[in-house]
């Protein structure tokens, strides 16, 4: 009680009730005198000559502590133990250092956001095709005339990643697949899909996707004025702004994207197909691309267009040390049968005819823009899967990419780990 009145006398803060009892002999295990809120740097053992192991008591002072992390720098130790285990202090000392401030505070939560660099859209290389430049210098066989195509049927799909994009479904006059646009960004339209059809309803215009704004429950009007209006002129209207809208609006990036089952679907190592597709998506969705749009054509052309069934052949043909051309040329395939006209048909009916396009095979540059260059290629994106930069692990091309060298890919190596 009497040192607990010095301390009062000297200034210093008035002890808390519950320690009036350190006069008495404290007889505890060490887990009890161990404060409740604090935990104290480790400290060595005190072994007492009868072998018990007991912690000295002057170490778990918070003062005590506080001294040992701001040690004075010119006056001698400034507390002394007492015959209790209690310290008295003999100058005022600082408080307790703090258990939550580290030295260094970061501005931010690392991880939560992605760094400024993936947020820009992703920088191309300028193409001209008429004067052979960045393209290739050899001119493909391409259809005299482009293929009729129509979109049937459009709806918004959510992700999880959060962006939404709109799915259309296309039928065309060359074969009986059903290819897919894959749209980023609500101002890009399908004309074939937004005419009027001969006894639709307003519901029915709906249903298909031939809507404006967002649907909702209990909504009744398609949001488009086709009524007194001939087909032809609404066409040509229609037409009108989508040209309006591709003048204001930058070229959009663009995804000729073939089908590949074993590569999205049966998680195949054999190629990277279902990277380049998540990656595709993942650019289109950036917040800086938004206002430009982004497309992904997927073609139902399996196995660079010889199907399924030859594709699993020509893994077999693999496994016994053929590449995917010997492979394909061993099938008495060509080594590459896609075909691109699709794609610039189904470009044109979105409204676009500048496009920037991602892709690192140089003929798809000429054979996207058409027999007339319907469509004009501005720039090349390179497609850069991010396995390719080390970031996740992932399908691998074949070993040494001979696949890849012998189609001629330009691969921006930018980026890529050693």
């Amino acid at each position: 009680m009497d040192s607990g009145k010095a301390d009062g006398q000297a200034g210093q803060p008035r002890e808390q009730p519950h320690s009036d009892n350190s006069s008495q002999q404290h007889v505890s295990t060490p887990t009890e005198q161990l404060p409740s809120f604090y935990s104290p740097r480790t400290q060595p053992v005190v072994t007492d000559h009868e072998g018990d192991h007991k912690l000295r008591s002057d170490l778990l002072n918070i003062s005590s502590l506080a001294a040992t992390a701001n040690p004075p720098t010119s006056a001698p130790s400034s507390t002394h133990a007492t015959t209790t285990g209690a310290t008295t202090p003999s100058t005022e000392q600082p408080p307790p250092p703090s258990l939550l401030s580290p030295q260094f505070t970061p501005p931010s939560t690392p991880g939560i956001a992605t760094p400024n660099s993936e947020q820009a859209p992703p920088r191309g290389v300028p193409v001209d095709s008429a004067r052979g430049d960045n393209c290739s210098k050899k001119r493909p066989r391409l259809l005299e005339t482009l293929p009729e195509v129509q979109c049937v049927v459009r709806a918004r799909i959510p992700t999880v990643a959060g962006t939404e994009m709109f799915l259309h479904l296309y039928t065309n006059n060359v074969d009986a697949k059903e290819h897919l646009a894959i749209v980023f960004g609500p101002h890009i339209r399908s004309r074939s899909l937004d005419a009027p059809r001969e006894g639709e309803t307003e519901m029915d215009r709906m249903v298909r996707g031939a809507y404006t704004g967002r649907l909702f429950p209990g909504r009744t009007q398609s949001g488009m004025d086709v009524t007194g209006a001939s087909s032809s002129s609404h066409t040509e209207e229609s037409a009108a702004t989508q040209q309006q809208q591709t003048q204001t609006q930058s070229a959009p990036l663009v995804r000729i994207h073939s089908e590949c089952y074993t590569g999205e679907t049966a998680w195949s190592a054999r190629c990277d197909c279902g990277e380049q597709l998540d990656e595709a998506a993942r650019l289109m969705s950036l917040p800086a691309q938004a206002q430009h749009g982004g497309i992904i054509i997927y073609l139902r052309q399996e196995g660079r267009g010889i199907g399924l069934g030859e594709k699993l052949k020509a893994y077999n043909l693999q496994d016994l040390g053929s590449d995917t051309v010997e492979a394909n040329l061993l099938l008495r395939h060509p080594a590459d049968a896609r075909s691109y006209g699709l794609a610039t048909a189904m470009l044109r009916d979105l409204g676009q005819d500048r496009v920037r396009l991602l892709t690192n095979n140089p003929d798809k540059i000429r054979a996207v823009e058409g027999p007339n260059r319907e469509v004009r290629v501005v720039e090349r994106v390179a497609m850069v899967p991010l396995s390719w930069k080390g970031k996740k692990g992932g399908g691998v091309p074949e070993p040494g990419g001979r696949g890849i060298e012998k189609m001629g890919h330009m691969l921006d190596m930018g980026g890529m780990p050693p």
